[in-house]
């Protein structure tokens, strides 16, 4: 995975994606169509959007969908692996702490 995103008058391959806006914990985030969640928050610049129960931050270690390091929150719906989820123009994403609850009060 790149962790910048490569402007496209300068892209050698001369790809032709689409752009897309997510919000992250309500900033907006520039990506591409095609990209996962973990690859748009890399190209962003965040290297971690989740803490562990001590306060650790995590993001993602294995980038295939086995650990649960990349954890987010994407339209409402907890525990979304991010480098298994694709983004999509006008997600909103939120990062995670271990322990918070989510509207309903669940964990």
């Amino acid at each position: 995975m790149s962790p910048r995103l490569v402007p496209r008058a300068t892209d050698r391959v001369r790809r032709m994606e689409t752009p897309l806006t997510v919000t992250v914990d309500g900033e907006p985030v520039r990506g591409i169509a095609g990209q996962t969640v973990a690859g748009l928050l890399l190209a962003s610049g965040r290297t971690a959007w989740r803490a562990t129960g001590s306060g650790a931050p995590r993001g993602v270690f294995c980038g295939i969908g086995v650990c649960f390091d990349c954890l987010v929150t994407v339209n409402g719906e907890r525990d979304v692996r991010a480098c298994r989820t694709r983004a999509h123009d006008g997600d909103a994403v939120s990062t995670q702490a271990r322990g918070e609850q989510d509207e309903r009060g669940e964990r």
